[in-house]
């Protein structure tokens, strides 16, 4: 196994000023090419400025495309990507990081060499062990509270206590807290930002308060 040096001061970087701009990252899955812009215009306006696009849906990549053109201040990522394939096609679109659910080796092999940054997906202390090994310090925790949660997170700062985790999945405005408490927790993710009912309607106003909320109660 080739491993690139550089890679933990580079990439960790990378990540860590991407993850302070926001302790809230908002995941979207956005179902009208349309919502794209006004969507993450109301994000940002609220004060979050760092977005994860999943590519759950068929306009995720252009969705993305239009966000960095309209929004150049914005940090965008492509979320869900699955394969090397969809990690090329997020450079295409412009994507300032990428964010993987799981990760295979296929995918730390090609973030190695990517200029993208990417956050690899982890659930067990094997899968960390693994991303280790490519030279990677930073962490999607998903599914988050499926995996056993903060208490998990906690544990894992026992054995690797360098690690620094990005927790999506069932976090919310209840819990966040909770993660957020612990050292080894960056920010989290969390699609609680934007109701499928509020999108429908084209209601920017209020995802712009619930942004607002979020990164007024959250702040670093």
């Amino acid at each position: 196994m080739t491993i690139d040096k550089q890679l933990p001061s580079t990439r960790t970087t990378e990540i860590d000023s991407i993850c302070l701009k926001a302790e809230v990252i908002p995941v979207l899955a956005i179902q009208r090419v349309e919502d794209a812009v006004p969507l993450a215009t109301a994000l940002v306006k609220g004060g979050l400025s760092v977005l994860e696009v999943t590519l759950r849906t068929d306009c995720a990549l252009e969705a993305t495309r239009r966000i960095k053109e309209a929004l150049p201040q914005a940090s965008v990522g492509v979320g869900t990507v699955l394969t090397p394939a969809q990690y090329r096609q997020a450079e295409q679109v412009g994507a300032d990081f990428v964010v993987t659910p799981g990760t295979t080796e296929a995918l730390y092999r090609y973030g190695v060499s990517s200029p993208v940054p990417m956050l690899p997906g982890v659930a067990t202390v094997s899968e960390l062990m693994i991303g280790w090994q490519f030279g990677y310090r930073r962490f999607k925790f998903f599914p988050a509270e499926a995996s056993g949660g903060a208490k998990a997170l906690k544990a894992f700062a026992g054995p690797i206590p360098e690690a620094r985790f990005c927790p999506t999945g069932g976090i919310g405005l209840d819990n966040a807290d909770d993660y957020l408490t612990l050292p080894n927790v960056m920010c989290v993710g969390g699609s609680w930002l934007t109701p499928k009912s509020l999108v429908e309607a084209e209601d920017w106003d209020a995802i712009q308060r619930l942004a607002r909320e979020a990164a007024e109660r959250f702040h670093h």
